[in-house]
C-alpha cells in the first residue's frame, strides 16, 4: 500500500497509512470527509484517535459496522483498507459516489485472481494488461471479489421523472450547507471565479459563510469542521484566461463585490499549446473537450499552489444538473430533459470531474465542488424538469 499524500486536515499527526489501535486494520485514503465529526460521535466503541485526520475516523467505523461504513460517508474519497484481524486477510476498497476523486482497477490475464488499484493509470501500466475504471459508489471486497454499489439516492433512475415544484429555501439552504462543510481545511483555501454564474454563487456562499464562522464563538457542538474559516477567514479568488478575456473582465467584477484578495492569471494561445503534452500526461486522456478545458485549469492551478494556497473550491456540477448546457435548450420533452441530467451527473466522472481533479492535483492542489454534494443533488435532482427548462 503506498500513499503520497496532500496534507490539508490533521496536517501535525496524519500522515499515512493510517492504523488502529493494534495496527491489525491499515487504511490509505485520497480524500477529504466533510462529515467525520458527526460520525466520530455515532461510534459505539470509546475510542482513543492517533490522528487529526478526518480520516481516520473510516477505520473505527469499519470495525463496528464493516462495509457498512462506505454509504454513511460524506465527502469525496478513494480508499484502501487492508483488514488482517483473519487469517485471510481482507481488503476493500471504495470511491465516492459521484467519482470526483479518480480511481482504476487493473489485473493481468496470466494472474486472474490478483487486482491492483491505484488513482492513476500510470502505475497499473507496466504490470497490468486489462485497466478499467472502479466504478463511483462503489465498493470492492476482497471477501468475496465482487463490486458492490453502496450509493442508491432516489434519483438514480433516469427514467423516474421528479414531479415534486422546487423548493427554493430547500434548494439555497442545502447548497448553502455543502459549501460550508467544504471549509475544511488548515491550510490557505480559494475559490474558482470565472465570472459565472455557477462560481460566482460558490464563491458568494464561501465568502459569506466564511464570515460568519469567523465571528462567531467556536463549539465543539458543531457538526461541521470549522478550522478553516476560523484560520483564514480572508477568501482568496483566482481567475485566468487569454489577455482581455470576457471571463477575467466578469470574475474582476465579482471579486471588487465580494471583497476578495483577487488573484488573476493570464496565458498566450502559444502557452497553452506548449502546455497540451503536460495536461494529457496528467489527465491520462486524449479526450479534446477535456484537455481543451483543462488546460488554463492546469496553467492557474500551477500558479495557485506557487502562492501558498493548497485548496480550492470551484463550480463543476452545476449545468449538469440543472441543465445548462446550450443543448439542454432543445431538450424534445421535459422527461428527456430529465433523464439527460440524471445521465450527465452519472458520467461526470469521465469529464469534468476528472479535469478537475487531475488538473489541480498535478501541481498538488485539492478542487472541491459543492454543487456534487450528495445532499444538494438529493434536493436538486428530484426537482421536476418543467422548473429547469
Amino acid at each position: 500500500m503506498c500513499h503520497e499524500r496532500l496534507a490539508i486536515v490533521g496536517i501535525d499527526t496524519g500522515a499515512q497509512p493510517l492504523t488502529n489501535e493494534d495496527e491489525t486494520i491499515v487504511l490509505t485514503v485520497n480524500g477529504e470527509i466533510y462529515n467525520h465529526k458527526q460520525l466520530e460521535k455515532q461510534l459505539k466503541t470509546p475510542t482513543q484517535f492517533k490522528t487529526h485526520s478526518d480520516c481516520e475516523v473510516i477505520l473505527h467505523m469499519y470495525q463496528e459496522i464493516g462495509t457498512d461504513v462506505c454509504a454513511k460517508l460524506d465527502g469525496m474519497f478513494s480508499w484502501a483498507l487492508l483488514d488482517t484481524r483473519t487469517a485471510e486477510s481482507r481488503l476493500v476498497i471504495a470511491r465516492d459516489p459521484i467519482g470526483i476523486t479518480t480511481l482504476y482497477v487493473g489485473r493481468v490475464s496470466a494472474h486472474p485472481e490478483t487486482v491492483f488499484f491505484s488513482s492513476e493509470l500510470k502505475s497499473l501500466n507496466d504490470e497490468c494488461d486489462i485497466i478499467e475504471e472502479f466504478p463511483p459508489g462503489h465498493f470492492f471486497d476482497s471477501k468475496t471479489g465482487e463490486f458492490e454499489r453502496y450509493f442508491k439516492p432516489t434519483w438514480w433512475d433516469a427514467e423516474r421523472v421528479p414531479t415534486a415544484a422546487v423548493d427554493y429555501r430547500q434548494l439555497r439552504e442545502s447548497l448553502t450547507a455543502a459549501v460550508r462543510k467544504r471549509l475544511m481545511a488548515e491550510v490557505p483555501y480559494g475559490v474558482l471565479l470565472s465570472g459565472g454564474l455557477d462560481s460566482s454563487l460558490i464563491s458568494s456562499i464561501a465568502v459569506r459563510e466564511a464570515a460568519r464562522i469567523s465571528a462567531a464563538a467556536q463549539s465543539d457542538t458543531e457538526d461541521i469542521d470549522t478550522r478553516g474559516a476560523r484560520y483564514f477567514p480572508r477568501m482568496h479568488s483566482f481567475s485566468v484566461g487569454l489577455p482581455n478575456a470576457p471571463d477575467l473582465i466578469a470574475a474582476r467584477k465579482v471579486a471588487k463585490f465580494l471583497k476578495t484578495a483577487h488573484h488573476e492569471y493570464t496565458y498566450t494561445v502559444q502557452e497553452g499549446l506548449d502546455t497540451i503534452a503536460d495536461v494529457i500526461y496528467h489527465l491520462e486522456t486524449y479526450d479534446v473537450t477535456t484537455v481543451r478545458a483543462s488546460t488554463p485549469m492546469y496553467l492557474m492551478s500551477r500558479k495557485i499552489k506557487s502562492a501558498g494556497v493548497k485548496m480550492v473550491l470551484s463550480g463543476e456540477g452545476s449545468d449538469e444538473v440543472f441543465g445548462g448546457y446550450l443543448y439542454f435548450h432543445y431538450a424534445p420533452s421535459a422527461p428527456e430533459f430529465h433523464t439527460e441530467t440524471v445521465n450527465r451527473v452519472k458520467n461526470l466522472h469521465t469529464s469534468d470531474c476528472l479535469r478537475a481533479n487531475k488538473s489541480t492535483m498535478a501541481w498538488g492542489l485539492e478542487a472541491r465542488v459543492p454543487f456534487l454534494d450528495k445532499e444538494f443533488l438529493e434536493v436538486a435532482m428530484n426537482v421536476r424538469p418543467e422548473d429547469k427548462l
